[in-house]
């Protein structure tokens, strides 16, 4: 049993409490709020002087799977054979012993939604993760998360290269378009056949995948830079009935009263990088204010390993320091991402009920890039604390 007290709580879920506490007990919040009596059992966990967050969130980064200094022997987020590889899963391919998972929580982030990368039309599956453990299995909060797909440079690249399609974005979209049609025939084949085994199509691990997004389980994480490509993707998912996050959304401030009538989220990002390829022209720390003024709920992104990790309160206040407003950036890398990515039931804020994974820093970490991590709590059990 943790009690944290003296505090200033950002709890992310309404004011701030000023010399607030928390009561954590079994890996999660039991209490929160002014004037609590720590147990006499409770580890007692003096944060007089400091800020308290719940743990900061990534909605998209590809931790794990891209590790660290190695090149090809840790490289595991594309398989750039094919095109349409919906059947893959984000957790055969995490390596938690990466080092980029303890400079995360060290740095205060605490979930991280990771995945493919965007190479293939369609990469795969994402899974939400808390950013410490050994085993991945048990470091899952929600998996799957999301299907991966991509849009533009990227996928347009890597298969010209190979004298392949797609080399077009109209080719894209149409093979995006011809396995979602496939799924809805195989989805269909299935619910005829149920009462006849005999009439039951082959199994098929793709469409079996892919039956998730077209049931609405899952949303399309779309990786769409340019507005064209933003426009491209929706036009998709609304020709499916898909739900879709749109990931990236470079130009987005460019279009931003349209995606606003769009009532979809942005995950927007990385932008503290170069304009390393022509669809990044328009590249700038401006689109989470932008967005968010027209009505857009938006999380920032490192992309990670693109920007490493911990850098995403750097990220939130650069967004901030261009005229995002303090708490929407703090909301961009806490609750939003959460509540985008449908894990807010556990994580996102400091509620009773939810998972006890805190972050104390000895400042604000999106207005000094001077202060430092205290303590990361993440299910309840300190992972780290600054001596």
């Amino acid at each position: 049993m943790l009690f944290i007290k003296n505090g200033r709580i950002y709890t992310m879920a309404g004011e701030i409490i000023e010399n607030g506490s928390i009561l954590i007990k079994d890996g999660k919040i039991l209490e929160v709020g002014k004037e609590l009596v720590a147990p006499l059992d409770a580890k007692v966990i003096d944060a007089e002087g400091k800020m308290v967050f719940p743990g900061f969130i990534d909605a998209h980064s590809h931790l794990g799977m891209w590790e660290e200094g190695i090149g090809f022997e840790g490289s595991d987020g594309n398989e750039m054979v094919d095109p349409v590889t919906p059947h893959l899963r984000a957790i055969d391919g995490i390596n938690p012993m990466d080092m980029s998972f303890e400079e995360a929580y060290k740095g205060g982030v605490t979930t991280a939604v990771t995945g493919p990368g965007s190479a293939n039309v369609i990469g795969g599956m994402f899974a939400a993760i808390k950013t410490y453990g050994k085993r991945v299995d048990d470091m899952i909060i929600k998996e799957p998360v999301a299907m991966k797909v991509a849009f533009g440079e990227n996928p347009k690249r890597v298969y010209n290269d190979q004298k392949k399609s797609p080399i077009t974005r109209m080719a894209i979209a149409a093979i995006l378009r011809e396995n979602l049609f496939k799924a809805k025939q195989y989805m269909e084949k299935k619910e005829g056949a149920k009462d006849d085994p005999s009439k039951m199509p082959e199994y098929d691990m793709k469409m079996e995948a892919l039956e998730r997004v077209l049931r609405r389980e899952i949303p399309i994480k779309a990786h769409a830079h340019r507005a064209d490509d933003i426009f491209t993707a929706l036009r998709i998912a609304k020709e499916f009935d898909v739900d879709i996050t749109l990931d990236h959304c470079t130009e987005g401030h460019l279009i931003a009263d349209y995606l606003a009538r769009e009532g979809k989220a942005a995950i927007v990002g990385p932008s503290l990088t170069e304009r390393s390829k022509y669809e990044l022209k328009n590249l700038t720390f401006d689109t989470p204010r932008i967005l968010h003024e027209a009505g857009v709920k938006i999380a920032i992104t490192t992309d990670s390993p693109v920007i490493p990790l911990h850098y995403l309160p750097i990220c939130a206040g650069l967004a901030h320091k261009s005229g995002l407003d303090e708490m929407e950036a703090l909301k961009a890398i806490t609750i939003n991402p959460a509540q985008i990515v449908g894990i807010d039931d556990r994580v996102g804020s400091i509620e009773v009920g939810k998972d006890a994974d805190i972050v104390i820093f000895d400042g604000n970490p999106i207005k000094d890039i001077q202060c430092k991590t205290y303590m990361t709590i993440i299910d309840g059990e300190i992972v780290y604390k600054n001596s």
